[in-house]
């Protein structure tokens, strides 16, 4: 059967109805930087499922990927920054990496920054905050992985956001620097115990990471979610959907 060349351009030019991905606003990174941040970036753009990424940067950056935007954080305290707007906001914590020139475009948060950064997303009409914050292997007690760990969480929890998702996971101890051959062969005979560390608190690739953050973002529902490092873990082990839904308290 023939196409009908007038049927085409009927269909061309209507007005397609708005998309899901449309309806879902703007998701703002702040800490695009390191594996975790750029695997965010990318699953946000890829799937489409936000109309726009905006990223926090310290510099004027191109932006070279369709949907994804920068936005330029002055060097002034965050409470005097220029709002923005954006329904949704992750925040990482992830350090820059040093052979990576683009990433040190980005701005990247610090710990004290967090309720400053919190205020500001909420003068900027976010309404959903997701904080992915690594920890060191085996020093938080377990009732801290399992609720606010600290009053700077307890300050972002009463800005007044109506999801708040705190995601810990682990990440390996950084390296110290050793002076001399003693230090570096008591180092090596205790090297042994780091493999006591339990395997639901080994590191788990960014890229599951980024994973259980978009699909957290899309089905918490309204209240604070604190992911310990062991359902991180469980999560990227393959069943992340049943895992998430169990964690967030909705049908799976």
């Amino acid at each position: 059967m023939s196409l009908d060349p007038l049927h085409a351009l009927q269909a061309a030019n209507r007005v397609q109805p708005p998309t899901k991905a449309a309806l879902a606003g703007t998701v703002l990174v702040a800490g695009a930087t390191g594996a975790l941040g750029q695997e965010l970036v990318r699953l946000f753009a890829g799937n489409r499922r936000f109309a726009h990424v905006r990223l926090l940067a310290r510099e004027p950056v191109r932006d070279g990927m369709r949907g994804v935007e920068s936005c330029l954080a002055p060097e002034a305290p965050i409470a005097e920054w220029p709002p923005t707007s954006a329904e949704a906001a992750v925040v990482a914590f992830d350090p820059p990496r040093l052979y990576h020139d683009r990433e040190r475009a980005f701005w990247a948060p610090q710990p004290g920054e967090l309720p400053a950064l919190a205020r500001w997303l909420r003068s900027c009409g976010v309404h959903t905050l997701a904080i992915v914050q690594p920890h060191d292997q085996g020093r938080l007690p377990e009732a801290l992985k399992r609720g606010l760990a600290s009053l700077d969480e307890h300050a972002v929890v009463a800005c007044g956001f109506e999801r708040v998702l705190l995601v810990r996971s682990a990440r390996r101890p950084a390296n110290a620097r050793l002076r001399g051959p003693a230090e570096r062969l008591a180092d090596w005979m205790l090297s042994t115990l780091r493999y006591m560390v339990p395997s639901s608190e080994q590191p788990v690739r960014a890229s599951k990471v980024a994973e259980l953050v978009e699909l957290a973002l899309r089905i918490a529902p309204p209240g604070v979610h604190v992911a310990a490092p062991e359902l991180v873990w469980e999560a990227a082990q393959g069943e992340m959907q049943a895992v998430a839904a169990r964690w967030l308290g909705v049908p799976g």
